[in-house]
């Protein structure tokens, strides 16, 4: 990488990051960390940092967006010719917007049958505290006034706000803040590589919908309002249930009247390669909450789908949804969606996701005989990595001192979560740039040690 280490501001790259040190706080912040990367320009899947020096992201601007690109003077002209006509007005009551109309009527379209009412946020949080509200108003709207319980999983990532957290698999995550949103239980997460240790080596499906059927008796199916699940769960390191989980765990839900809400913020949008992935898994869900993919990252903004007979008790002809957000339906960033949707469809971005999934296959391959690397998972355009101390005990290897090299060495730019390295890159990813990218975790797993240190570093 090259940097010169002055910005075109005059300001020193040095300057930036203690300015950002002093005055921002960042979402994860880790106060035993005092890196900084100032990125201030992208474009396709390359972005640039306040120095000039240049960086593959392989992570959807870091955090599992950016399908369309960086830099894409389309949604750029969409989201200016709408802010000079009407930037911003209200979705609250009876009122609304053309862009906003626009996109429902789009998501309902392209939604699995039947989830034709739609909700704007302005991320996947609010999504998932919607979903969690609606679920439980819409029981209440029938009289079923108990069913309070909402069902999460373990290693799921639901986000980060009082209910949603709650929801959030992570035990750090729930450390000093309680007490939490009561009435969450969670269940174990489908983990196939560690079966054995999960599960006592019997069959994945069938441990957990054992394990599920127990819990919903335990807290009594009349008390229950919903599940909550990501189709695969992103946060957890690409966990891919076994096919027959979520057909079977639907069915089960079904028979105790148990709503069940697809998180799909990281999967919606063409990240695996197609615009809702709950429906190729069997999930049939009641709500599916979604956002990052929905503006490529280029506005903040969230979209809970709901089945029709969901919206119409919670807010149809004598309810009254007393729930909302400032910016729900905000026009502009209703505009870019719009924008965006059109892009992925243009631009074939669905099958292109598909694509990119059989390269990281292709070329991750390999990986899989260095002392380091215990498992291997690809869906569509995005591909975990586990690291293990050993291939054996699967003792796990945190993978925070890979991502930092990679950053620093190679100047690729992808997640760490726990012991397992994420890709995530642009649906626009060049064949040369996953090339690029993979030689360059090769290399540097090539010198990672059991102790979780990269030498040379």
């Amino acid at each position: 990488m090259t940097t010169t280490g002055i910005d075109s501001t005059g300001v020193s790259v040095a300057e930036w990051e203690d300015l950002d040190r002093r005055h921002v706080i960042h979402p994860h912040q880790s106060g035993a960390s005092p890196q900084r990367t100032v990125v201030v320009r992208g474009a396709g899947s390359t972005v640039w940092d306040a120095g000039g020096a240049e960086l593959l992201d392989v992570s959807g601007g870091g955090n599992w967006a950016a399908q369309v690109g960086h830099g894409r003077e389309e949604l750029v002209t969409a989201l200016a010719e709408q802010a000079s006509q009407l930037a911003y007005f209200s979705g609250f009551f009876g009122f609304t917007n053309d862009k906003a109309v626009r996109l429902a009527v789009r998501l309902s379209e392209l939604a699995p049958e039947g989830l034709s009412r739609v909700f704007f946020t302005c991320g996947g949080s609010e999504g998932v505290e919607t979903a969690i509200k609606v679920a439980r108003l819409y029981h209440h709207s029938r009289g079923d006034t108990d069913r309070t319980w909402i069902i999460s999983r373990q290693l799921a990532y639901h986000g980060a706000t009082y209910g949603s957290g709650t929801a959030t698999g992570f035990a750090p995550m729930h450390v000093g803040i309680g007490p939490n949103l009561p009435h969450v239980e969670k269940v174990s997460a489908p983990y196939p590589y560690r079966a054995d240790d999960f599960y006592g080596g019997q069959d994945t499906t069938e441990f957990l919908l054992t394990e599920l059927a127990e819990t919903i008796e335990r807290l009594g199916a009349d008390n229950i309002a919903a599940m909550i699940g990501e189709p695969v769960m992103g946060g957890g390191g690409i966990l891919t249930p076994p096919p027959d989980y979520w057909p079977r765990v639907r069915e089960l839900l079904s028979a105790h009247g148990i709503l069940l809400i697809a998180d799909e913020v990281v999967t919606a949008f063409g990240r695996t390669g197609t615009w809702f992935d709950s429906a190729a898994r069997g999930m049939r869900p009641d709500m599916i909450v979604t956002a990052k993919g929905l503006t490529s990252g280029y506005a903040p903004l969230g979209a809970v789908l709901i089945r029709d007979d969901i919206g119409e008790a919670v807010a149809g002809e004598g309810a009254y949804f007393f729930h909302g957000h400032t910016y729900s339906a905000h026009p502009t960033a209703c505009a870019v969606a719009l924008a965006n949707l059109d892009l992925i469809e243009q631009d074939g971005l669905l099958g292109r996701a598909k694509e990119i999934g059989e390269w990281f296959a292709e070329l991750l391959a390999p990986l899989a005989e260095l002392p380091v690397v215990g498992d291997i998972r690809v869906e569509g355009a995005t591909a975990g990595i586990e690291l293990v101390a050993d291939k054996a005990t699967r003792e796990p290897i945190m993978a925070g001192a890979v991502t930092t090299e990679l950053r620093e060495a190679h100047g690729v730019i992808l997640r760490d979560y726990g012991p397992t390295l994420v890709l995530s890159p642009p649906l626009v990813l060049r064949r040369d740039e996953a090339e690029r990218a993979v030689s360059a975790i090769a290399e540097v797993l090539g010198r990672l040690g059991t102790d979780g240190k990269v030498t040379g570093a």
